[in-house]
C-alpha cells in the first residue's frame, strides 16, 4: 500500500532534498511548512541556505503541475502541498496558530481520509505528540548511520595463537588469517572481518593478560611505529590514546583524515594540539605551515557580526577550550605553571602572534583548498553531514584534516547521535586507505580523578 509523509519543516531545513528519497510513496508538505521555509530564506547559516535550496527544488516541481493536486516525483510517488483539514480536533490546550500543532493536525485529517500516514521529523516532541494521535512518526536520516551502539570504533579486541604473537613480536607482522574475534553467542572464536587501518588490542588465547596493540594495513598485522613519541611531553596513559598518538603521527601523505570520537576528559584535543605543535615546532623536516582550529558553533551569522572586534575577537570565546590545553602544552610543569599566569598567557599569546596558530570559523572554509595545514575541527559532532563533506573537500596536498567530538553532547537541535556529521564521516570513510579512526571510552578519561569518576557514574 502506498504511504503518504509528511515533512515537517525541520526536516528540510536539514536536508532539502529529502522530498526526493521516499520512493513510490507521496509525500506532503503542509502549507505552514512553505510559511516557515519563508522565514529562512534571508538566514546566512547553513539553514538559510538549505531553506532556499529546498525552496528552488519545490519550485522546480510546480511546474509539473499545481502543487495543491500533486505533481509527479521522480521515484513515482507525488508531491502536494496540503491546505486543508483546519477542522479536524486537536486538544483545546494546544495552540492553533503553532505550526507544529497545524502539521500534526493535517496529519490527523489525512488519517482520517483513509491514508496511511507518517510523520517525518527531527523534533522529539513533535513525534510525542503524534503518538496521542497513534499517528506513525519518524526521524529523518540523509544517510543510513547506525545506532551509537552498532557506529564504528576503529579499534576492537582479538586474539590469536600464542606463538603468533611471539612471532608478532620478533617479525612485526601477523597474517591476517591468524586473528580471530570472540562470538558470544556460540561461545567460541571465528575469523575477524577487519577494516583497513583498523586498531586492534592483540590477546593471546592462552592467555589473555598477554596481548600486543597493533594495526590492519590492509594486509597484515603490523605494529604501532609511533608510540615512542612524547609530543610537547604529554604521555600516552591508555590504549586508546596509543591508538590516537599512532593516527595523528602518521605522515599526512598516508593518513591526511583521522576522525576521533569519545567522551571528555579522553585528551583528544589535547593530543591533538600536542602532536601538531610537534611536528611544527620540533621537527627539522617542516611539513605544515601552521595549525588551523575551528568549531562549528561559531556561525559568524548576524548575531555574531554584530559584536564589536576583529574576526578573531568574535570567535575569541568559542575557543576557550583550545587555549585551555594550550597552557598545558607550553608549559608541562604542573607545579609552576600557573604561579605567572602574566608568562603562561605571554607564551600562549606569542603562538598565535607568530601566526603558528590561527583560528577561524567553520563557515570561513567553504570555496577554500586547504594546502599544508594540520587542521583540527573541534565539537564536530555539532557539524551536519553537509558541513563535513564541505570541509573534507577543502582538503589539499600535505594537509592533515582531525575531526574530534563527543556524539553524546551535541548541541545543534537539528542533529543526534545519528544525523551528526562526526559519525555521518565516521561511518562513509570506514575503511578509507586514507582515513585513521579511533573512539576512545569512558575508562580511558585521564583529565583527573573526578573527572573519571563523572563518566562513570553521570
Amino acid at each position: 500500500m502506498k504511504k503518504t509523509y509528511v515533512l515537517d519543516t525541520n526536516v528540510l531545513l536539514y536536508a532539502p532534498y529529502s522530498l526526493l528519497t521516499f520512493g513510490e510513496n507521496d509525500v506532503v508538505i503542509p502549507e505552514v511548512v512553505l510559511e516557515e521555509l519563508d522565514s529562512f530564506k534571508k538566514d546566512k547559516t547553513d539553514l538559510g541556505a538549505n531553506a532556499r535550496q529546498a525552496s528552488r527544488l519545490i519550485d522546480q516541481f510546480r511546474r509539473g503541475g499545481k502543487l495543491s493536486d500533486g505533481v509527479p516525483l521522480p521515484g513515482g510517488g507525488m508531491l502536494r502541498v496540503e491546505m486543508n483539514h483546519y477542522n479536524v480536533v486537536i486538544p483545546l490546550s494546544w495552540d492553533r496558530t503553532k505550526p507544529d500543532n497545524r502539521i500534526l493536525q493535517v496529519c490527523k485529517g489525512l488519517k482520517e481520509d483513509g491514508e496511511d500516514v507518517s510523520l517525518i521529523t527531527k523534533d522529539i516532541f513533535e513525534r510525542i505528540k503524534a503518538d496521542i494521535f497513534n499517528i506513525n512518526a519518524e526521524d529523518y536520516y540523509e544517510k543510513v548511520v547506525p545506532t551509537i551502539e552498532e557506529q564504528y570504533t576503529g579499534r576492537r579486541e582479538v586474539y590469536t595463537r600464542q606463538e603468533n604473537l611471539h612471532k608478532f613480536y620478533a617479525e612485526k607482522f601477523i597474517d591476517k588469517s591468524e586473528i580471530l574475534v570472540y562470538d558470544q553467542e556460540n561461545d567460541g572464536y571465528k575469523e575477524a572481518e577487519l577494516f583497513i587501518n583498523e586498531f586492534l588490542i592483540v590477546h593471546s588465547i592462552e592467555n589473555h593478560k598477554q596481548s600486543a596493540l597493533a594495526r590492519f594495513d590492509g594486509s597484515v598485522i603490523v605494529p604501532l611505529y609511533n608510540k615512542d613519541i612524547v609530543p610537547f611531553g604529554i604521555k600516552q596513559r591508555n590504549a586508546g590514546q596509543r591508538f590516537m598518538l599512532e593516527a595523528l603521527a602518521t605522515d599526512a601523505s598516508k593518513a591526511p583524515l583521522v576522525i576521533i570520537k569519545g567522551p571528555a576528559g579522553t585528551a583528544k584535543t589535547l593530543f591533538s594540539l600536542a602532536v601538531g605543535l610537534h611536528e611544527i615546532l620540533e621537527q627539522e623536516d617542516k611539513k605544515y605551515r601552521k595549525i588551523l582550529v575551528c568549531r562549528p558553533n561559531v556561525t559568524m551569522d548576524e548575531e555574531l557580526g554584530f559584536l564589536p572586534g576583529t574576526e578573531q575577537d568574535k570567535i575569541a570565546p568559542y575557543m576557550r577550550p583550545v587555549l585551555d590545553n594550550l597552557e598545558i602544552l607550553v608549559d608541562s610543569d604542573e607545579k609552576e605553571r600557573y604561579k605567572n599566569e602574566k608568562e603562561l598567557s605571554d607564551k600562549v599569546s606569542e603562538l598565535f602572534d607568530r601566526k603558528i596558530i590561527t583560528t577561524e570559523a567553520v563557515a570561513y572554509l567553504r570555496g577554500r583548498s586547504i594546502v599544508k595545514n594540520w587542521v583540527i575541527i573541534d565539537e564536530a559532532q555539532n557539524l551536519s553531514p553537509k558541513q563535513v563533506k564541505a570541509i573534507i573537500t577543502r582538503v589539499g596536498v600535505g594537509t592533515k584534516l582531525i575531526l574530534i567530538g563527543d556524539p553524546e553532547q551535541i548541541d545543534n537541535p537539528f542533529l543526534d547521535s545519528r544525523s551528526n556529521g562526526l559519525c555521518y564521516a565516521s561511518e562513509k570513510m570506514k575503511g578509507s586507505p586514507l582515513c585513521y579512526q579511533v573512539t576512545l571510552k569512558y575508562d580511558e578519561c585521564e583529565r583527573s580523578p573526578l573527572a573519571f569518576e563523572g563518566s562513570k557514574r553521570l
